[in-house]
């Protein structure tokens, strides 16, 4: 299968060379048993399919800027909804 190709400026390839015991871990505080004790697992909402008719610039737009164009269209609306949430109990 052929890798698709990743908008990023991460050098992966060095990411990957590297061992374990070279990665900086000082600005991530320690994990110990009372943290594992309290965590508890939190799934994220599945996603509904829906059919929804937006106009071609809108789309055009949106996949011009990369790859998962739709998670991003998701964040817009997801953004759009709690600011309108937020207004709401402001009145």
């Amino acid at each position: 299968m052929k890798e698709k190709k990743r908008n990023s400026k991460t050098n992966y390839k060095r990411i990957d060379s590297m061992k374990d015991k070279d990665i900086d871990y000082s600005d991530i505080g320690e994990l110990d048993g009372e943290f594992w004790e309290k965590a508890k697992l939190v799934l994220p909402h599945p996603k509904v399919k829906v059919t929804i008719r937006l106009d071609s610039q809108i789309i055009v737009w949106f996949k011009h800027k990369g790859d998962h164009y739709q998670t991003r269209i998701n964040a817009v609306l997801k953004s759009y909804v709690n600011a309108k949430k937020g207004k709401a109990k402001q009145h």
